[in-house]
């Protein structure tokens, strides 16, 4: 049984950028779907797909459908995505103030929150004034 959702999600990040693979699969869920997609907006990943298989509906209603994950590399197959930290987990919550984000490599890497708004950056958030639990960090 796996507890935290969001740190399996980064490990499979981190272990297919490691081993150099094309894309990443894993269980699907909304929350980890919309930071999949902050990710592809930051261009960490070159794509962000659910697949479905034949039986769409009986899989979307069980809940089995997979996130698909596209990773993308630069020159010399060197991936965009140089570490991954989980900051909030299931037993020690971490929530900060949209002036208390801490910046990810002065400014180079990016904070992941979940707010009242939805999945945002650390930028997004500072901009529209909203804290929220910090989810990860990107780099």
């Amino acid at each position: 049984m796996m507890t935290d959702p969001i740190s399996d999600m980064l490990t499979r990040i981190r272990n297919g950028a490691l081993a150099r693979h094309e894309r990443v699969n894993m269980p699907h869920s909304i929350l980890k779907e919309r930071v999949a997609h902050v990710l592809k907006g930051e261009g960490y990943v070159d794509d962000v797909r659910v697949d479905e298989g034949p039986n769409a509906e009986e899989e979307k209603a069980n809940g089995k459908r997979t996130l698909t994950i596209v990773l993308r590399y630069g020159r010399e197959k060197s991936s965009a995505i140089d570490g991954l930290r989980r900051v909030s987990s299931p037993g020690r919550r971490v929530y900060v103030a949209h002036d208390q984000i801490p910046k990810v490599c002065s400014g180079m890497g990016i904070s992941i929150l979940s707010t009242s708004r939805g999945v945002l950056t650390d930028k997004e958030a500072r901009k529209q004034r909203v804290g929220g639990e910090l989810l990860c960090e990107v780099w």
